[in-house]
């Protein structure tokens, strides 16, 4: 795909890496536009965040419509008329389903709190400690069938300490998935990146590990 510039996000929460996102575009960190968020989810305060940029919102709540497939057309037909080059979903709560796939195929990415393909699913933080992994972290994908399962990009990796339970675990990764976010968007802004079924392409060569992120907010293989 071209250089990212035009952006749509979708959210089911709190909207922290949204905030991210708009606060790296106001300070002149990440060259986009944020053209639309879209919430599942009424009350969610990520809209309060988009209403206070603002930003255009939407709501389409999921539990309105009788079929999965009639709010999954009806999410592709409000996605479109955004026309995003890239959507980020930053806390989306709901599987995409097969009308949005086939009209942003490629164009979607996802924040997974995982080191993927590792803890696919809910409740990663429990599961890491539980097997007694040494480190966890967050992964950028993009958006396929398969639950959690598409070609990652990017990851950032933090050390699980001694004492760490699930929620201090979440709150250390917090800020750093919220870097990735923005460094994942901004690396869109100046590389060519394709996603072809289970290949992903930067500048037209295959990569065949994820980017990671950096203390310096870049990202490299």
């Amino acid at each position: 795909m071209s250089p990212v510039r035009n952006v749509t996000v979708l959210i089911s929460g709190t909207g922290s890496n949204l905030q991210a996102i708009i606060d790296a575009v106001d300070a002149g960190r990440l060259d986009i536009r944020i053209n639309h968020v879209i919430s599942n989810v009424a009350d969610a305060p990520g809209l309060q965040r988009a209403a206070n940029a603002g930003i255009r919102s939407s709501v389409l709540e999921h539990g309105r419509f009788a079929e999965r497939g009639d709010f999954d057309a009806a999410l592709a037909l409000l996605m479109a008329a955004g026309e995003p080059d890239l959507v980020v979903l930053a806390g989306f709560m709901r599987i995409i389903g097969e009308p949005v796939l086939n009209a942003f195929r490629g164009k979607m990415i996802n924040l997974h709190p995982a080191l993927l393909p590792k803890y696919r699913g809910v409740d990663t933080y429990r599961r890491a400690l539980e097997a007694g992994d040494d480190r966890h972290g967050a992964s950028m994908h993009f958006v396929t069938e398969e639950l959690d399962g598409g070609p990652v990009l990017s990851q950032v990796v933090i050390p699980i300490q001694a004492d760490d339970n699930p929620e201090t675990l979440a709150a250390r990764l917090s800020p750093r998935e919220h870097e990735l976010v923005v460094a994942t968007v901004a690396f869109f802004t100046r590389h060519d990146v394709a996603c072809d079924g289970g290949t992903i392409r930067v500048d037209g060569a295959t990569i065949r590990q994820p980017f990671l992120l950096q203390p310096d907010g870049a990202l490299h293989v």
